[in-house]
């Protein structure tokens, strides 16, 4: 009986030490996704900035939407970033942070070095001249260096690719095949290299252009559809976006997942950089710019996902992006009036939607 005790402590403690260099690929951890944009926690810490829980504790911004039940971080990478920003080196240290924290890793992979969006998908500077058959290898060592290293939960080919990406070589209008070619080129790569790593394509919008992306999409192998809405730009009703969850999850058979989000809790600014929102016209009527009216906003998107069979979660975007550079920079933030902690980066009550 010693003996065997022995063996199931030992058995006991080997899984335990396991659990966490594995649990990037378990399936059983395949709940609702409560996510986080994170990316500009290094850099914003790296300069300073403390971050407070509600209490006004200082405390770790990651263990504070942790406690909060946050259950997944999204974190950017570029190729080669100016001033090491997203890059590799900094990309998995936070991975890390987070698995250690106990947190899924999403890692959204912009292919390029810089940011990637329907406006601009600039192939990575190193990419630029090589023929397609070289920037076939050069994407798929990279995409392989990346899930093996990183070893993400969630991956996303690329960013808001609603016209492709690596602009000229693979953009959406005139090189559609080179496009969904390199699609399937990831998506073969991630499925070997990390077979149990879901995948998501992303796109920013919602309605009919959503449907037509994602019909394009029927020759590529992947997991989950990420759609953008924000309401500045996608519409102000949030049953359009439930319909569109709908409609795409069970036309394509694929979980749908809200990959970018955000809203004020005021429309004032903390410091001299432009805000990308500021105006009453901007919002939802439904929802006031202020703490209570964030958080109402982010519980309705969250009950209109859950209202669906195909909703799997959502992810608030620019959530750590507070005015880290003081009230008198024009290099700050155009987001601090929409992230999750307020001027005096306290944690806001918006964070309860991370609960259950």
């Amino acid at each position: 009986m010693k003996i065997r005790a022995i063996f199931y402590c030992t058995l006991l403690l080997f899984s335990f030490s396991c659990s966490n260099e594995n649990s990037f690929n378990d399936t059983s951890q395949d709940v609702f996704i409560k996510g986080a944009d994170m990316s500009f926690l290094p850099l914003i810490e790296n300069e300073g900035t403390q971050y407070f829980n509600a209490t006004n504790q200082s405390e770790d911004a990651l263990l504070t939407l942790k406690k909060a039940g946050c259950n997944t971080i999204r974190i950017r990478i570029w190729n080669n970033s100016p001033e090491n920003l997203s890059s590799f080196t900094e990309v998995k240290a936070l991975a890390q942070r987070v698995k250690n924290a106990g947190m899924k890793v999403w890692l959204c992979v912009h292919y390029s070095d810089t940011w990637a969006d329907p406006g601009t998908q600039s192939i990575p500077a190193a990419w630029a001249n090589l023929s397609f058959s070289d920037l076939k290898i050069a994407f798929t060592n990279y995409t392989s260096m990346l899930v093996t290293e990183i070893r993400p939960d969630i991956i996303q080919i690329g960013n808001e690719i609603n016209n492709g990406f690596m602009w000229p070589k693979a953009d959406l209008a005139t090189h559609e095949n080179e496009f969904l070619e390199l699609l399937s080129i990831a998506s073969n790569t991630i499925r070997t290299q990390a077979p149990k790593t879901k995948i998501m394509l992303h796109y920013a919008g919602i309605g009919t252009d959503a449907s037509w992306f994602y019909n394009k999409m029927a020759t590529v192998n992947y997991d989950y559809i990420g759609l953008s809405y924000y309401p500045i730009w996608h519409g102000k009703n949030l049953d359009d976006v439930k319909s569109t969850i709908s409609t795409l999850g069970q036309t394509h058979n694929k979980k749908v997942i809200i990959a970018e989000t955000s809203y004020p809790f005021t429309l004032g600014f903390n410091d001299w950089t432009n805000n990308i929102l500021g105006t009453t016209d901007q919002i939802i009527p439904l929802f006031s710019a202020t703490p209570l009216g964030q958080k109402a906003y982010l519980l309705a998107l969250k009950e209109k996902i859950k209202e669906t069979q195909q909703g799997f979660g959502f992810c608030y975007w620019g959530t750590e992006w507070v005015a880290f550079r003081g009230n008198q920079s024009t290099n700050g933030s155009p987001w601090e009036n929409q992230s999750l902690w307020d001027f005096n980066n306290r944690a806001l009550p918006a964070m309860d939607a991370f609960a259950e």
